[in-house]
C-alpha cells in the first residue's frame, strides 16, 4: 500500500517521492545543505520542482557541489559556461545570481556565526508545525517569509522573493507544512 503523502503518491515521479519523504520538512542546519537548497529554490522560481530536482545533480557539477566559498569566487568564463550546461536551469540571472548569492552568504555567516543561527533565529531556533487539513490551505508566503526575504533582498541576494522563502523554509524545515494525514507528519 502507498504511503500517504501531501501531494499524492508519485508512483510516476520517484524524485519527487524521496525529496518529500527523506527531506521536505526535515531541518536542516548546515550551511552547506543550506546554500544547496537556497540556489534550487531560487532555481525553481517559474518551474516545477520536479524539473529543479532532476537538474540538482547539473548543479552540484556545474556549481562546485554548491559550496559557497567555490561558487562565490566562480569566474566569468564558468558563469558562461554554465549557461551552456543543459544540466542546469539555464537563466542567465539565475545562473549569475548563484555567484552573487554566494558572496553573501559568506558575509552573512561572518556576522552571524553562520547562515543557520540567522535562519533559525527567525523561528527562535524552534520549527513551526502546521498541520492544514488540504493542500489549499497551506499559504504561499508568511510573515516570516516575508522578513527574510526582504532581508535578503537588502544585503544583495536574488531570486529570495517571498514565496520562494515561504517554500525554502518549508524545505529545510523552519516551517513543517505536512498535511494532517501525511506520514510525515508524525
Amino acid at each position: 500500500m502507498d504511503k500517504i503523502r501531501c501531494f499524492g503518491s508519485y508512483p510516476d515521479k520517484p524524485e519527487l517521492a524521496h525529496y518529500h519523504d527523506t527531506e521536505w520538512g526535515v531541518p536542516v542546519y548546515d550551511d552547506n545543505k543550506l546554500f544547496e537548497l537556497l540556489i534550487l529554490e531560487g532555481a525553481h522560481a517559474g518551474l516545477s520542482w520536479e524539473t529543479v530536482l532532476k537538474k540538482r545533480q547539473g548543479y552540484l557539477d556545474c556549481f562546485h557541489q554548491l559550496i559557497p566559498e567555490k561558487v562565490a569566487t566562480m569566474t566569468e568564463a564558468e558563469l558562461e559556461a554554465a549557461l551552456q550546461n543543459p544540466a542546469i536551469v539555464r537563466h542567465r540571472l539565475k545562473v549569475y545570481s548563484t555567484r552573487k548569492n554566494a558572496q553573501v552568504f559568506l558575509k552573512m555567516q561572518t556576522e552571524f556565526g553562520s547562515f543557520s543561527d540567522y535562519l533559525w533565529e527567525h523561528v527562535n531556533h524552534t520549527p513551526i508545525v502546521n498541520r492544514y487539513q488540504k493542500f489549499e490551505a497551506m499559504p504561499a508566503t508568511s510573515p516570516i517569509s516575508d522578513k527574510i526575504s526582504k532581508d535578503l533582498k537588502k544585503r544583495g541576494m536574488s531570486f529570495v522573493g517571498s514565496t520562494i522563502i515561504y517554500a525554502y523554509i518549508q524545505g529545510v524545515g523552519l516551517v513543517n507544512d505536512h498535511l494532517a494525514d501525511c506520514w510525515m507528519a508524525n
